[in-house]
């Protein structure tokens, strides 16, 4: 599932997202390495035309672990203050080649050149914070599931 249909099956979570990501240049990209183990670098990311995108250096390493295993994670830039929470954002990142919805990430962000770009694929958006200074809450969306809130203290 994309951005797009995340956003019209919970469009509050949604829009929570798209502005704590919205509030830092840059985020965390977790990906698996050749051995299976994690890798995580700094990353920014765009939402266009109903996409999460992620674009990335030509040839970087957290491209190649996403042309070998196009699973990750992605939380957004850890802010020292927290104050209305965290998102984190998994799914798989498919690679989009030379054409047009390219061209269009290239007319409205002029990234440096060569890049990879990324679409992705949603498989879960978790948002975790603190309520009342006394519960932790976690609010889960999956894909054909409707948003799940755990409250804990």
């Amino acid at each position: 599932m994309n951005w797009a249909f995340f956003t019209s099956d919970a469009p509050g979570l949604a829009a929570f997202a798209e502005e704590r990501f919205g509030a830092h240049r840059h985020h965390v990209l977790a990906t698996l390495r050749a051995d299976g183990s994690p890798r995580t670098s700094g990353l920014e990311v765009r939402f266009l035309g109903g996409e999460l995108w992620l674009g990335m250096m030509r040839g970087s390493r957290k491209a190649l672990d996403l042309l070998r295993d196009p699973r990750f994670a992605l939380q957004a830039h850890p802010a020292a203050d927290m104050g209305a929470g965290d998102v984190r954002i998994g799914g798989r990142a498919i690679e989009v080649g030379d054409g047009d919805a390219k061209a269009a990430y290239v007319k409205e962000v002029e990234p440096p050149q060569p890049f990879h770009l990324f679409r992705t694929e949603l498989t879960e958006v978790v948002r975790t914070y603190v309520e009342d200074d006394t519960y932790l809450v976690t609010q889960v969306w999956k894909p054909g599931e409707p948003v799940r809130t755990l409250k804990r203290t």
